[in-house]
C-alpha cells in the first residue's frame, strides 16, 4: 500500500514539480494539491493523507495555523513543513503546533523522499539548518510544570534529556554528568522507550512539543 502524500503551497509549478518526483517514487502516490491551509484541511478531512508537505507562508490559512488546526481536530496525517523561511520563529511555531519535521525547499529531492518515510514510519526529519537553529535556542531549562512524557521520566534521564536536546554525544554528557558511557547509553535507551521515539531528532521535537525545555528568547 502507497504512501499517500498531499502537497499543499500556494504555487502550482513547485507542488507540479513536487508530485513528479514524489510520482517516481514505487511506494508513494500524491492524492491530491491543495493553495492554503483552508483547502488544505477540506482535502485532509476527506482524503485521510497518510503525510502532508505543507509550506508556511501562504494566503488565507497559514500553514503554522492549519498545522494547529490538524492536531486540534485530532486528524491522523503527519505533516512535514516544506518552505523556503529559516526564520527560527516559523521553526519553533511549526514544531509546537505539531509539525513532524522542517526542511527548506532547498533540500536535495532525496531528502524530501527520505522525509516523506521517516514521517509516515512516525519518525521526525528536520533539515541540517534547522536542526541546528533548535539546538542553539533551547536553553536545557526545564518547565516546572510537567508534560505526559516527563512524568515517567527518572531525575537523571531528565538530565541527560536536557543534554540530549542541547546536542551532546553519549560521550559529552557522560563527562558533565561524571557518570561512564554505557550508564548513558542506557538512560538514552530509556528515554526513547518512554517518550516513544526512535532518535535523538525525534527527542528535540517531543521535548518542545511537550514543553519539557525552554527556548531561548
Amino acid at each position: 500500500m502507497p504512501i499517500n502524500v498531499l502537497l499543499v503551497d500556494d504555487h502550482a509549478v513547485l507542488r507540479d514539480g513536487l508530485s513528479n518526483i514524489i510520482s517516481l517514487e514505487s511506494d508513494m502516490e500524491v492524492l491530491g494539491q491543495a493553495n492554503n491551509g483552508e483547502e488544505a484541511l477540506e482535502m485532509i478531512e476527506l482524503l485521510s493523507p497518510d503525510v502532508v508537505l505543507m509550506d508556511i507562508n501562504m494566503p488565507g490559512m497559514s500553514g503554522v495555523e492549519a498545522i494547529r488546526q490538524i492536531k486540534e481536530r485530532k486528524l491522523k496525517s503527519a505533516v512535514l513543513v516544506l518552505t523556503m523561511f529559516d526564520r527560527d520563529e516559523y521553526l519553533y511555531e511549526s514544531i509546537r503546533a505539531g509539525a513532524v519535521g522542517y526542511l527548506l525547499k532547498d533540500a536535495p529531492s532525496a531528502d524530501v523522499v527520505g522525509a516523506i518515510r521517516a514521517a509516515y514510519r512516525g519518525e521526525s526529519a528536520l533539515h541540517p539548518v534547522m536542526a541546528r537553529k533548535l539546538l542553539d535556542n533551547i536553553s536545557g531549562e526545564k518547565k516546572t510544570d510537567k508534560g505526559a512524557g516527563e512524568d515517567a521520566l527518572t531525575p537523571r534521564e531528565l538530565d541527560v534529556l536536557g543534554f540530549m536536546v542541547k546536542g551532546l554525544s553519549n560521550k559529552e554528557i557522560a563527562k558533565q554528568l561524571y557518570i561512564s558511557d554505557k550508564t548513558v547509553k542506557i538512560h538514552v535507551s530509556s528515554i526513547l522507550k518512554k517518550l516513544r521515539v526512535k532518535s535523538r531528532s525525534q527527542v528535540i521535537i517531543y521535548a518542545i512539543q511537550h514543553e519539557l525545555v525552554k527556548m531561548d528568547s
